[in-house]
């Protein structure tokens, strides 16, 4: 049978996946705005005035980071390990669609429905909060960082998916994680320096927090050390890679 490549309609039906999870749906649209809604409204009467706009920037900016992780780490861990336990790919490749070509769709889609998620948070949050106006290449280093944590994320939920190969423990764990770095990373109301000191610790080896505690700092201009987000950076992405490696070592072939 002639192997099938990557094209529209694969892409398409990765897409009507991704969209038609209900975990993305709520945890990558609705409750990011949400958070942020709720957060600034709540610290409305605890800010003077003249820092409310800084204020609701410096949370929407962490806000913005729950979208890959709920688009991504959810949305991909919760389809793959049920597609995994279903025996999806295996069929899908009796049909002749390559490994690659599954991927390579499943990353399009993913790219896609991230996008749509930021797009989406970024306009609502404008139109209903009062929020300052970024330096481009402050807006451009957010959307960059939350593309690659997203692709983090990928590898992430796609080896833990392969590892486990069912959904329970795999959602499981990504819930965990998820839920972790929201309150580690200060996604809950809880800023990172106001943890304890075994928890900032922990803290500062995942680049959601120096997203969500500096950038604010250079939002509209301004200078920033970069070299602790770009070595966490390092270490989440050589993490998540491992994560990768060990779940092909786990499933390779084995000729007896």
């Amino acid at each position: 049978m002639k192997t099938k490549s990557c094209n529209k309609k694969l892409i398409i039906y990765e897409i009507r996946n991704a969209i038609g999870n209900p975990f993305i749906a709520f945890f990558g649209i609705v409750f990011p705005v949400m958070m942020l809604m709720i957060i600034t409204f709540s610290l409305r009467k605890q800010v003077p005035s003249s820092m409310i706009r800084e204020t609701n920037t410096g949370v929407f900016i962490t806000m913005s980071l729950i979208i890959p992780m709920a688009v991504i780490l959810l949305g991909h861990s919760a389809n793959y390990s049920q597609e995994l336990e279903k025996e999806i790919p295996v069929r899908m490749q009796l049909f002749g669609f390559s490994q690659n070509s599954i991927m390579l769709a499943k990353i399009i889609a993913q790219t896609i429905t991230l996008t749509a998620g930021l797009i989406f948070y970024s306009v609502f949050s404008y139109i209903l909060v009062d929020l300052q106006s970024p330096k481009f290449s402050s807006a451009l280093c957010l959307i960059g960082c939350l593309y690659l944590l997203g692709i983090f994320f990928f590898l992430f939920a796609h080896g833990l998916s392969n590892i486990f190969k069912k959904f329970g423990p795999t959602y499981t764990i990504s819930m965990f994680v998820y839920f972790g770095s929201m309150i580690l990373c200060g996604m809950m109301g809880i800023q990172t320096e106001q943890l304890p000191k075994a928890l900032r610790r922990v803290a500062s080896f995942l680049p959601m927090s120096y997203i969500s505690s500096d950038f604010i700092e250079f939002w509209q201009g301004g200078s920033y050390n970069f070299g602790p987000m770009i070595q966490a950076f390092l270490f989440f992405g050589a993490l998540c890679g491992l994560l990768v490696i060990y779940s092909n070592y786990k499933n390779r072939r084995v000729i007896k």
